[in-house]
Formats: C-alpha cells, structure tokens, sequence
C-alpha cells in the first residue's frame, strides 16, 4: 500500500487504495464515492457483515460524505471565494515547491502545469478545496468535482504529483 503525503506539510493525502489516474505529469486524479457510516464502524473493501449483527433499532450517530475526505481526514477550505485568490495562493505554493524539486522534476512540472491548471480553473465554480487534517493552507490544496461517470456522480479529487511524497507501507 502507498500513502501520498503533502511535500510541505506531511499531512496525508490518499492512498493506493483508490482508482488513481495521471495526467500530464502532473495532476493525479484520485476517484472516490460518497459513503454513510455509523460513529466506530469500520467499513474494509470484501468485509461481509455478520447477518448476526441485525440492526435493534437504535438511534446511531453517523457521518457521510466521500471515502478519501473521511479516511484521510482532509478539510474542506474556503480560503478561495474566487480565481484570482486561488491564482495567487497557486504562486505563493510553487514558490516554496520548486526548490525541494530535483531539476528533472521542475522541467517537468513547469511544462505541464499551465495546461492542466487552465483546464481546471475553467471550471472553477464547481470546485471544492480540501487541506490535510493540519489544516495549513501553505501546503498542498487538493481539488475536488463531481463527473458523471456511467450515469453517477462521482467525487474526483486532483492533487499536483510534484507536491507530494509517496510512502510506500
């Protein structure tokens, strides 16, 4: 299994664990779902739940909303009402990753990343903005919009490569 780490922060991103796509060098695309769970259930891929385990009726407490959110314990920001503050906060970021870069690695990101992020910023609107759990708005800002993908709307969250370490487990 490999954890993708904020480069800045340490703050854990997401995981191998989810269907992950690359593109251009640059963005990964991380698909999630959106789940309801109850407060202290654990839910693992292939568990099967014991039918013993029958629901008496209480009243549980829960939380829902997407898988990669939750497991990783990201958090929503709403430090960016507009382009412009996202444009700016994008600058101060590139400043402080460029230099913990290998020479390769800031070719490859400096070619690429005017491309995708022009795409993505055209859709600006339908943008959410999550932080690791530290919350640090210096580190890496990953984005998120739902795609209809096979007549459902899928949570897809993007997260630049370059800003993250991998850990593998």
């Amino acid at each position: 299994m490999r954890i993708y780490k904020d480069k800045l922060t340490g703050d854990e991103m997401f995981s191998d664990t989810y269907k992950i796509k690359l593109l251009n060098e640059v963005i990964y695309e991380v698909y999630g779902k959106h789940v309801t769970r109850k407060n202290g259930d654990i839910q693992l891929d292939g568990a099967n739940p014991s039918a013993e385990e029958a629901d008496e009726g209480t009243e549980d407490s829960g939380e829902s909303g997407v898988d990669i959110v939750l497991n990783h314990r990201l958090q929503e920001s709403f430090a960016f009402p507009d382009k412009k503050s996202y444009t700016l906060y994008l600058k101060d970021y590139m400043k402080k990753l460029i230099p913990k870069l290998e020479k390769d690695e800031v070719d490859v990101f400096k070619n690429n990343v005017n491309v995708v992020m022009k795409d993505i910023l055209s859709r600006f609107k339908d943008l959410q903005f999550f932080t690791g759990e530290s919350m640090e708005i210096e580190g890496l800002v990953g984005l998120m919009e739902y795609r209809e993908i096979d007549g459902a709307s899928v949570p897809v969250m993007m997260f630049f490569k370059h800003g993250l370490d991998e850990e593998k487990f």
